[in-house]
């Protein structure tokens, strides 16, 4: 069996990793907020696990895999003030464009997906645990964890008091025993959400919703806990002081996983530069597969650039390895090759495992029938080369892009706007379309 390594950042160093129980591995990581459509930078870490639990579920004979879904935030209730939309249709749809965008990627759904809404209960047990213990207080209808009373906070981030405190960016409430003080209950007003409560009508804060679904759903002490490094401080740190007084003698999560932010062309993604992108927006011009095999191209503690020529690339490479599958026909390996399972168990090294996918293409092109299928049995364990070499070149399910460019160029041309029509011609080109104008209309081919 293959000894999976990987970078704890709890403890700053390479593990091997050992589970509390071998027969069940148990993994948490933070979802999404539901009020958009999620954003390239949100797919990040869904690929980044994704291939973290199908490796899991090659090394272990039980995987327990939650992604939590935060439905209860001020973000969404600013969102249906603006839109006037009811919270609820805001909440379902954009939880169902963000299960829909995070398919198109080749992303497998969670084994649990909890709902905040669906925890109040269990956030409200934790607050009551922690004020019996003294580490939390009511104040102004709000309960507070303490944190002095905490001794070891700022363990995960490193952060000591001055950056505890001025890495809360908010300003310090009245009510508060100590700036650095976090809200675990806060009031609310008839126009928002709000439960019923020891303390009055109110809704939970952020950090308290992922302690309780974890407990719900994976216990007091599981495997592992990812996430964004944007989440190291507070929401991570907060996790951790709040579940480990709340649970004493626990060890709440035993591996903290970080994955790294995501770039835009160079640049921090951000819509006052106007480089924000959409899932969807990007899935409109490039198959899901060669978004995904982007966003594996870093090692994903790392930041990654992502840019339309990487796209480009990407899916330049996918070409290439559907094409030695289509040269040497085979069933995928029932064995991921070891170099590729080496790779991935050396701290999810996905872009040494690509790397070794290449030189498994070589060999399939030169007739070798078992790298053909350990080729597709990486992609597979990679979330890769899911489909035929035909569907592929023929585009498959993705082929719409190119339709809609289509339709595109031809309202161009019929509103004399050959500049644009010649635009759209070449930005297909640079995606290995090429179009043939006939009698009959425009057909295209991939290159």
């Amino acid at each position: 069996m293959h000894e999976l390594r990987l970078h704890n950042s709890l403890t700053r160093r390479r593990e091997v990793f050992a589970p509390i129980d071998p027969g069940h591995v148990r993994m948490y990581v933070c979802g999404p907020t539901v009020y958009d459509l999620p954003h390239v930078g949100n797919a990040r870490p869904v690929v980044v696990y994704d291939v973290l639990a199908r490796l899991l579920r090659r090394l272990y004979p039980r995987v327990t895999y939650v992604r939590n879904i935060t439905d209860v935030d001020d973000k969404i209730n600013a969102r249906a003030t603006a839109s006037g939309e009811q919270i609820g249709e805001i909440t379902a749809r954009t939880t169902a464009d963000y299960q829909a965008d995070m398919a198109a990627l080749g992303a497998l759904p969670p084994d649990i997906e909890p709902r905040a809404t669906g925890h109040i209960a269990q956030m409200q047990v934790i607050a009551e645990r922690l004020i019996a213990a003294g580490h939390a207080y009511v104040a102004d209808g709000h309960v507070l964890f303490a944190v002095p009373s905490y001794d070891k906070y700022g363990q995960l981030s490193g952060r000591n008091r001055d950056d505890q405190i001025a890495g809360a960016r908010i300003d310090v409430a009245p009510y508060k025993r100590d700036p650095a003080d976090f809200v675990l209950w806060k009031p609310s007003p008839p126009e928002l959400p709000g439960w019923d409560s020891p303390w009055g009508r109110g809704r939970p804060g952020w950090h308290i919703e992922c302690s309780a679904m974890s407990h719900a759903t994976l216990g007091e002490s599981f495997d592992i806990h990812g996430g964004g490094n944007d989440l190291i401080f507070p929401h991570h740190e907060n996790e951790i002081a709040q579940s480990l007084c709340a649970f004493p003698g626990s060890s709440f999560a035993r591996v903290w996983l970080h994955n790294g932010m995501l770039n835009i062309n160079g640049e921090k993604m951000s819509k006052s530069l106007g480089n924000f992108f959409s899932v969807r927006d990007v899935l409109a011009k490039f198959p899901g597969e060669a978004i995904r095999l982007m966003l594996l191209h870093g090692h994903y503690r790392a930041p990654i650039d992502f840019s339309e020529t990487g796209l480009g690339d990407c899916r330049r490479e996918l070409d290439r390895f559907y094409r030695a599958i289509e040269r040497t026909p085979a069933a995928p390996a029932a064995e991921v090759p070891a170099s590729v399972m080496d790779a991935l168990c050396d701290d999810l090294n996905t872009p040494l495992a690509i790397s070794a996918m290449h030189a498994l293409a070589d060999a399939a092109m030169a007739g070798d029938v078992a790298a053909s299928a350990g080729l597709q049995a990486a992609g597979h364990l990679m979330g890769l080369l899911q489909k035929s070499p035909a569907a592929w070149f023929q585009g498959g399910d993705d082929s719409a892009w190119i339709d809609r460019a289509i339709a595109e160029r031809i309202a161009a041309r019929s509103a004399r706007d050959f500049v644009r029509a010649d635009a759209i011609r070449a930005e297909l080109v640079t995606k290995g379309v090429l179009l043939e104008d006939n009698s009959g209309g425009t057909t295209w081919r991939l290159a």
